[in-house]
C-alpha cells in the first residue's frame, strides 16, 4: 500500500504473555496495513490473538503481556517508542476503542453524560463544560439515542443494552479519532440490535471517513461491514484479502473450514454445517509448522515441519499454505 494512503502499518508484531507455566506467544509475526476510510475485519475463533493485537496497538495491554518484537507506526510515527503521555494522547485523539461488553465498560454511578464529558475535556481543553455537554447530546443524537437531552442525565442502568453500546459508540467517536477499533461490539446484543448497531457504525464510517478495524469470530458481520478481512490462526494471520474473495474463493483450509461451519442465507439448498475437528494448539507448545497442520484434513509430511510462507492467490489476497505452493509446482511441471 502506498505510503501516503497509509494510516496505520503494523510490521511483524510479536506479543507475548510471559506466565509461571512459560511463555505463551499470543501473537507470533503480523503484519498488514490500514488505509484511510478503510474498513478491516480480524475474524478468528476464541483465543486467536485478535483483542491482544488490537490492545497493543493502543497501549492497553495488560502484565504479563509484552510486545517482544515488531513496529506499530500511525501516519509514520512508532506508536511503540511512545512516552505515557504521548500515549494518553494518542489514545481518544487518534485512536478510540469499542469494548465487548458496555455494561462493564461504563461506570454505573456517573451519568452518560457526565462520562461522555470527561472523554471529551480530557483529550481537549479547548471545551467549556457547557460546550462540551452539548456536544455530547449532538453525539448522542448521531448514534440514534432519542430524547438526547433527556437521556445525557441518566444513568447506564436506565439504558438497554443496544442504547448503551450506542452510547459507547458516542464516546469513542467525540473526539472524532482517524481510526476506531471496535472489539467484537455486538457479542452481547441480540440480532435485530447487532443489525442496528452494524447500520450505524456504517453510517458513521461513511460521514466521518473513520477507518475501523473491526475484531470478531461472526463472518456474517465481517460480509456486512468490512472491505478487507485478515483471518487469524494461534497468533498467525494465515489469509488476508478483499471481503468478496474471503467469501467466495477462501484459499485456506482453516477459511474454508470457518465458512463451512457457518450458517449461509444466500444459498437455496440447505446444507449441513460442518464444524472444524480438533481442538486450538497449546500457545505454550506450539507445533514446529504450520499451527493448523494439527487439525488439518489436507496435512502433509511439510506443514509440521516447516511453516508455510505466503503465497499470492489473487490481487491483493495472499494465504499461507503448503497446499498452494504443491498445487503452483504442479502447475509449472504439467506445463
Amino acid at each position: 500500500m502506498d505510503e501516503k494512503k497509509t494510516l496505520l502499518s503494523v510490521r511483524d508484531l510479536k506479543v507475548s504473555f510471559f506466565t509461571p507455566a512459560g511463555e505463551v506467544k499470543a501473537v507470533n509475526g503480523i503484519s498488514y496495513d490500514l488505509g484511510y476510510n478503510e474498513v478491516m475485519g480480524i475474524v478468528g475463533e476464541s483465543g486467536s490473538g485478535k483483542s491482544v493485537e488490537a490492545y497493543s496497538i493502543i497501549g492497553l495491554l495488560q502484565s504479563p503481556g509484552r510486545v517482544t518484537g515488531g513496529t506499530i507506526e500511525f501516519e509514520g510515527e512508532n506508536v511503540l517508542g511512545y512516552t505515557e503521555e504521548q500515549m494518553r494522547q494518542f489514545r481518544g485523539n487518534k485512536v478510540s476503542m469499542i469494548f465487548q461488553n458496555p455494561m462493564t465498560c461504563l461506570n454505573p454511578v456517573y451519568t452518560i453524560g457526565n462520562q461522555l464529558v470527561e472523554a471529551l475535556m480530557c483529550h481537549d481543553k479547548g471545551y467549556t463544560k457547557e460546550q462540551a455537554r452539548a456536544r455530547a447530546i449532538e453525539m448522542l443524537e448521531l448514534v440514534g439515542i432519542n430524547n438526547a437531552e433527556k437521556r445525557i442525565d441518566q444513568y447506564p442502568h436506565e439504558f438497554s443494552g443496544g442504547m448503551r453500546q450506542r452510547a459507547m459508540i458516542a464516546m469513542a467517536l467525540i473526539c472524532e479519532p482517524k481510526l476506531l477499533i471496535a472489539d467484537e461490539p455486538t457479542t452481547a446484543l441480540d440480532v435485530t440490535i447487532q443489525a442496528q448497531i452494524l447500520e450505524l457504525m456504517k453510517d458513521l464510517q461513511k460521514k466521518k471517513n473513520t477507518s475501523i478495524i473491526f475484531i470478531t469470530h461472526n463472518l456474517g458481520v465481517v460480509a456486512e461491514i468490512c472491505d478487507r478481512v485478515s483471518v487469524m490462526y494461534a497468533g498467525h494471520i494465515i489469509e488476508q484479502g478483499p471481503v468478496n474473495d474471503i467469501f467466495y474463493h477462501p484459499a485456506h483450509p482453516y477459511t474454508k473450514g470457518l465458512l463451512a461451519s457457518t450458517p449461509r442465507l444466500d444459498v437455496e439448498t440447505k446444507e449441513r454445517l460442518v464444524p472444524i475437528e480438533g481442538t486450538p494448539i497449546d500457545l505454550l507448545n506450539p507445533p514446529k509448522g504450520c499451527n493448523f497442520g494439527p487439525r488439518c484434513k489436507n496435512c502433509m509430511k511439510i506443514c509440521l515441519r516447516e511453516k508455510p510462507p505466503f503465497t499470492e492467490i489473487g490481487e491483493g489476497h495472499i494465504s499461507a499454505c503448503w497446499l498452494h505452493l504443491k498445487k503452483q509446482t504442479g502447475e509449472e511441471a504439467r506445463a
